[in-house]
């Protein structure tokens, strides 16, 4: 699986700079291995699409109490909806999408189920807040292969409270040839 974990302070450009980036990296990965990401806003989104529109299946993990599917902190309901949406397989994972250390144990346990990494990276140290690159260190550790995405001329620091407007068209065009197949 190719999992994607990344900074959540980007802005809507960033981020629409980010999914055009990682709809290219997945369109030049030659193994037809699915897309493994955590539901929420921002990368988890862009990640949904880009690995779509690259004609892969997408995993998404839903945060869960118990059996299941928890609550999501409401900034994160539109893009958490859109990403199950375009998801072959929803797999529940017990953690609290408000809690910040139970986040990054999710993104661990998504990390050790994959063979690569697309992080969203500016190169920057953990600061307590944004966990990207404990990720990083924890999939090298493991050897996970990762690949930082960080486009030229992109920035930190405008949190985006909704995920870029999404074209859905090449998604369905992918089902509907899916479904006729």
């Amino acid at each position: 699986m190719i999992a994607a974990v990344g900074h959540a302070d980007l802005s809507v450009d960033t981020l629409r700079a980010v999914e055009r980036e990682l709809r290219a990296r997945m369109e030049r990965i030659g193994d037809p291995a699915p897309g493994l990401v955590r539901a929420g806003s921002g990368v988890s989104a862009a990640f949904g699409r880009a690995v779509r529109a690259s004609g892969r299946p997408l995993v998404v993990l839903l945060p869960a109490q118990g059996a299941v599917p928890a609550p999501m902190p409401p900034n994160e309901l539109g893009p958490a909806r859109e990403v199950t949406a375009l998801a072959e397989e929803v797999r529940l994972l017990a953690y609290d999408p408000n809690d910040r250390d139970a986040c990054v144990r999710a993104d661990e346990a998504l990390v050790a189920q994959c063979g690569r990494l697309l992080a969203v990276w500016d190169g920057s140290p953990t600061d307590g807040r944004d966990a990207t690159a404990h990720m990083v260190a924890f999939a090298r550790a493991r050897g996970v292969a990762v690949e930082v995405v960080w486009p030229v001329g992109v920035t930190r620091g405008a949190v985006c409270q909704a995920a870029p407007a999404p074209d859905l068209s090449t998604v369905r065009e992918i089902r509907d040839d899916r479904r006729s197949a």
